[in-house]
């Protein structure tokens, strides 16, 4: 047994459903007493979390295994790429060993393998929320693994395998813990959110006395009893959406969709094997502003997918005219090894794909504009991720984490703002991506 802890280094790539991987292993490593450390150097060992869903993620991936040996030379690999271990081998066939996304028992072994671990239970002592790689006042909150969709771009299910729910009680108890430690924010994943208990029949479970069906408006019913934000991710735009509008109304949950919609033409949402209903899509994002007309929705587009002609691609800058969303991520149709997609005739040319991938957020970038100056002159409660010198940079209800915009608070300091705190702000100003406001002299302490 030796009598120093084993160190061991951490590279975290991908989503943020991959983060709460990285997450997990990093808090069973403390268990069982190993140190983690920042650097190269200082590690007796090092596991990279990749990711594997789309090419450029795979090349940083590698990228990051081959620094990882160059700087090291004891490497072990896990995530979605490790579902392609002879590609990762073929790269870096120096590595230690190769495990696929949320397989933490076979990570643990490795680890053991090569550093067995020290284990003294009077010297390590972990936090009941466990290890997190987000700030202290957020945590994403994964109540899922896997995906019951096959869309022809995807290869998640094969990585990830099919839809498997976290009983509601499991969930709700983890986000008990993290709002005790401190978590003011809750940022709910999976890969379909609005899947949640399909695969468990909805079975019920207890939480505070209390009984709840495993199921997404039961979830957000129970979250809604912490008095913290709720923000929903990856949530699938099926009917029964509807029912949790009037939670973000009554503020009981962040007034936030995070929907990827992918297309709006039905005959590429066919071949993507997305749903395609597209005026329903329209008139569903209608209803749901005039029940909570503070909603923000955000979404994600693929441009330049195989057969999309010029009139289609047309067709989907129109849908952004009418639905007018907030937030917009986008990107260039690109082939994954494995995707049904691949096989589908008429590819787009690379420099169209470009072209239109430029043209599409030149015109969401005219929308968001838009939707935010409707925003200056009002009054918004923000929470703060930072203080840089004079300014206080925090997040609206309309902003996700690292992915949405930012609300500049121009005298936060000065008015006294804090880290994970929340914060009254008068917004006086905007641009395409954010908001500039100064601290609103009514605000709460």
């Amino acid at each position: 047994m030796p009598t120093v802890a084993p160190k061991v280094g951490f590279v975290s790539l991908g989503c943020p459903k991959a983060l709460v991987d990285s997450e997990r292993i990093l808090t069973q490593l403390r268990v069982e007493g190993y140190e983690l450390v920042p650097s190269y150097d200082d590690a007796d060992v090092v596991v990279v979390n990749t990711c594997g869903f789309i090419e450029s993620a795979v090349e940083e991936s590698l990228d990051a295994i081959g620094e990882a040996i160059a700087e090291n030379g004891k490497v072990i690999v896990t995530g979605c790429l490790g579902k392609r271990p002879d590609e990762i081998r073929e790269a870096h066939p120096g590595v230690l060993a190769i495990t696929g996304p949320q397989d933490y028992d076979s990570v643990m072994r490795a680890v053991h393998a090569a550093v067995p671990p020290r284990h003294d239970p009077l010297l390590d002592l972990i936090p009941d929320t466990g290890i997190k790689l987000t700030p202290r006042h957020y945590a994403y909150l994964k109540i899922s693994e896997g995906c019951n969709h096959r869309c022809s771009f995807c290869i998640i299910p094969s990585m990830r395998g099919d839809l498997v729910s976290r009983p509601v009680d499991q969930v709700l108890r983890e986000a008990e813990k993290l709002v005790r430690g401190g978590v003011r924010e809750l940022l709910v994943i999976s890969q379909d959110t609005s899947a949640y208990g399909v695969d468990l029949k909805y079975a019920p479970g207890t939480w505070q006395g209390r009984e709840y069906a495993t199921r997404m408006k039961a979830l957000c019913e129970g979250l809604a009893e912490l008095g913290v934000w709720t923000r929903l991710h990856y949530v699938y735009p099926y009917p029964h959406v509807d029912d949790i509008i009037p939670l973000m109304a009554q503020g009981k949950l962040l007034p936030y969709l995070d929907i990827p919609f992918q297309h709006a033409v039905p005959r590429i949402l066919k071949l993507m094997k997305r749903p395609g209903a597209v005026e329903k899509t329209l008139e569903r994002i209608q209803n749901w502003r005039a029940m909570c007309p503070e909603l923000t929705i955000r979404s994600t587009f693929i441009v330049g997918f195989p057969g999309e002609t010029e009139a289609e691609f047309e067709q989907l800058l129109d849908f952004l005219d009418e639905a007018q969303l907030d937030r917009v991520g986008a990107f260039a149709y690109s082939p994954v090894e494995g995707a049904a997609a691949n096989a589908l005739p008429d590819p787009v040319p690379e420099e169209v794909k470009q072209e239109r991938l430029a043209r599409f957020m030149a015109r969401q970038a005219q929308i968001s504009e838009a939707r935010l100056a409707a925003k200056v002159g009002s009054r918004q409660r923000v929470l703060v991720d930072l203080i840089d010198g004079e300014l206080a940079i925090a997040r609206s209800m309309a902003d996700a984490p690292e992915i949405d915009g930012l609300v500049q608070v121009q005298d936060g300091a000065a008015a006294g703002l804090r880290v994970g705190e929340f914060a009254e702000v008068t917004i006086m100003g905007s641009d395409e991506h954010d908001l500039y406001a100064l601290v609103d002299p009514d605000r709460d302490d």
